[in-house]
C-alpha cells in the first residue's frame, strides 16, 4: 500500500494581498515561513520515500519543510501547478468583483461554468493534476510520498480521487495554507484518510486573511482634489500631530505631476463603494537608481488593522516590480511609531534620517523581488 500526503503551500504573497496568483511566481510571507517550520516538525518523524512538488516557488518552499529532516530531492512537476488564470494573474479580488462580476462569481461559486479566455478551466486542472498523481503513485509502490501543491489544484485532484463535485465544500473543504490530506493507494484505488488537517499550526498561524477585499481606481487627482487633500491632511496629522508645514495645494500639485507622468500613479482605494484610502506614487523618482518612491499612502481609520494596509502597500510593490525597480522607498515621520512598525513588519529598513518641513524623517527601503528563505 502506498501512502500519499498532499499539502497545500504556505501563505504566499497572493494570499496576503488578496489577488490572483495562479501561475504568478511570487514570494512567501513571514507567516508562511513560520507555517513551513511548523510543518517540518509535524513530518520530522514521518517516514518519507519521495517528495514531489509544483514547480512554483511557494510549493517548492513548502517542500523544504520535509527536506529539513529528510535528505531527499524535491522532484518538480508543473502538472501540480495552480490553475492558470491568464488575464487575471495578479488582479485583485476586489477589482474583479466589480469589473468582471459574472466570471468571478463562477470562479468562486459555480466552477463548472467558469470559462475565461486565456485561462484554464477546473476540469483541465483536474485532468493534468490527477494524471500526474496516478503516475507518481504507480512509480512508488508500497512507499510514502509527499506532494506539495496549491489550493484549487488539490481540490480538483481530490474531486477525482473521491468522486466529489468540485463545488461541494462540505465533502471537499477549502484547504488552509499547509493543510494536509492523507491518501492510501492500493490495487488501483485511492482511499481518503483525512482532508485539510492543519493541527500542526498554532491558533495564530491558522488565521487567514479575511479582511475586506479592496479595489482601486486610477484617478486624476485634480478631478478628486477634495479627497486627495483630505487624505494628505489626515496622514500629516497622524504623523506630526498638527498641520505645521502642511500645504495642501503644493502636495496636490505634485500629485498632478505624478499623474501626468504616469496615469496609473495615483489610486483611489475602495471597499465596495466606500472610500478606503489613497496611494500616490512618483514613478519618475529613483528611476535612475533603480528604486520606486511612495509619495503618499493613506488608509481610512475604519480599515486599519484589518489586513487592508498590506493590500495598499502591495500595489506599490507590484507596480515597481513590473517597472523593473529593485527596491521601494518612502519617508516616515520619526515620531510616527505605528507607521514605522508597520513598514518594518513588511521588510522595510531604515536607511537614514533626513530633515523635513515639520521634523525629522526616516528614509526607509524595502527590497523587491523574491527572496530565498530555504
Amino acid at each position: 500500500m502506498t501512502e500519499i500526503y498532499v499539502i497545500r503551500h504556505v501563505q504566499a504573497e497572493g494570499n496576503l494581498y488578496r489577488m490572483c496568483q495562479g501561475h504568478w511566481d511570487g514570494d512567501v510571507t513571514p507567516v508562511g515561513i513560520q507555517q513551513r517550520d511548523a510543518l517540518a516538525e509535524r513530518f520530522r518523524d514521518v517516514h518519507v520515500d519521495a517528495i514531489y512538488s509544483s514547480d512554483l516557488y511557494r510549493a517548492r518552499f513548502t517542500a523544504s519543510a520535509i527536506t529539513k529532516y529528510h535528505n531527499l530531492p524535491v522532484i518538480p512537476d508543473r502538472r501540480f501547478r495552480e490553475i492558470n488564470l491568464g488575464p487575471w494573474e495578479t488582479k485583485y479580488f476586489g477589482n474583479l468583483r466589480r469589473e468582471d462580476e459574472e466570471d468571478f462569481h463562477d470562479f468562486i461559486f459555480d466552477q463548472h461554468k467558469f470559462h475565461l479566455a486565456g485561462a484554464e478551466t477546473y476540469d483541465q486542472v483536474a485532468d493534468r493534476a490527477y494524471t500526474a498523481l496516478c503516475e507518481v503513485v504507480e512509480k512508488h509502490p508500497d512507499q510514502t510520498l509527499v506532494i506539495t501543491a496549491h489550493g484549487i489544484t488539490i481540490r480538483c485532484m481530490l474531486s477525482r480521487v473521491g468522486g466529489f463535485d468540485i463545488a461541494d465544500t462540505k465533502s471537499l473543504p477549502l484547504f488552509m495554507n499547509t493543510g494536509v490530506a492523507k491518501l492510501l493507494y492500493e490495487n488501483g484505488h485511492f482511499t481518503i484518510v483525512y482532508l485539510n488537517d492543519y493541527s500542526h499550526l498554532s491558533p495564530e498561524l491558522q488565521k487567514g486573511m479575511k479582511g475586506p477585499d479592496l479595489r482601486h481606481e486610477y484617478i486624476d487627482p485634480a478631478a478628486e482634489s477634495a479627497y486627495y487633500k483630505h487624505c494628505y491632511e489626515q496622514a500629516w496629522l497622524a504623523s506630526h500631530g498638527d498641520l505645521k508645514g502642511f500645504n495642501a495645494e503644493t502636495y496636490l500639485g505634485c500629485a498632478r505631476e505624478h499623474h501626468l507622468a504616469d496615469p496609473e500613479a495615483v489610486s483611489h482605494l475602495y471597499y465596495e463603494d466606500t472610500s478606503a484610502g489613497l496611494l500616490d506614487l512618483d514613478t519618475r523618482r529613483g528611476a535612475h537608481a533603480g528604486y520606486g518612491w511612495i509619495s503618499l499612502i493613506y488608509l481610512e481609520p475604519e480599515f486599519r488593522h484589518t489586513g487592508c494596509g498590506i493590500q495598499l502597500l502591495s500595489r506599490a510593490m507590484l507596480k515597481y516590480s513590473h517597472l523593473g525597480r529593485k527596491s521601494l522607498r518612502l519617508h516616515v515621520a520619526e515620531e510616527n511609531g505605528d507607521a514605522i512598525n508597520f513598514y518594518r513588519r513588511w521588510g522595510f529598513e531604515v536607511l537614514g534620517r533626513e530633515p523635513g518641513s515639520s521634523g525629522c524623517l526616516l528614509l526607509m527601503e524595502k527590497k523587491l523581488g523574491r527572496h530565498s528563505h530555504e
